[in-house]
């Protein structure tokens, strides 16, 4: 088992927490492990889909075929390691989800859209924010303040 760890930090303005939903759409770039061939497109990856593995190895939530060596590689998300971003913490990066990982390791990630947030002060909660420009502005009628997120950053860990 191979653990990288998605690990963000962003701005909040006005915001209490961030979070991706359990069905939330993962867009990754990985490398294959084998061979280090780093494939050029972006590949989505969710919890709720499953692939079965080559010759009935069991199922995962992405299965990748390296181009160049031709290796068989897979990724689960553990969907238990889901964590919230607070606005305490934010500036630092923190991590937000795991993946278990054979024969690939992911090196880039875009957040895309689908997060949910909780404005600080009114609690309102603006779904499907869109941050492919990593960032996103918005106005909480309730609270009557402008909300934003800004200089969305992230990086993968290789845990233990």
């Amino acid at each position: 088992m191979v653990l990288f760890v998605l690990c963000v930090k962003c701005n909040l303005e006005e915001i209490k927490t961030l979070y991706p939903p359990s069905d939330f759409t993962w867009v990754i770039k990985v490398k294959c492990s084998g061979c280090g061939e780093e494939s050029p497109n972006w590949h989505t990856v969710e919890a709720q889909s499953s692939q079965e593995g080559k010759g009935g190895k069991g199922t995962f939530n992405f299965l990748y075929k390296c181009k160049f060596c031709n290796r068989e590689n897979t990724l689960n998300i553990i969907s238990s390691s889901l964590q919230k971003i607070n606005s305490d913490e934010c500036m630092d990066f923190k991590p937000l989800v795991t993946f278990d990982c054979r024969g690939l390791q992911p090196i880039d990630f875009t957040p895309a859209r689908g997060w949910i947030a909780e404005a600080a002060e009114s609690g309102k909660h603006f779904e499907d924010i869109d941050l492919t420009e990593k960032e996103w502005v918005d106005y909480d009628e309730r609270s009557q303040q402008s909300v934003g997120i800004y200089e969305f950053e992230s990086k993968f860990i290789h845990s233990k």
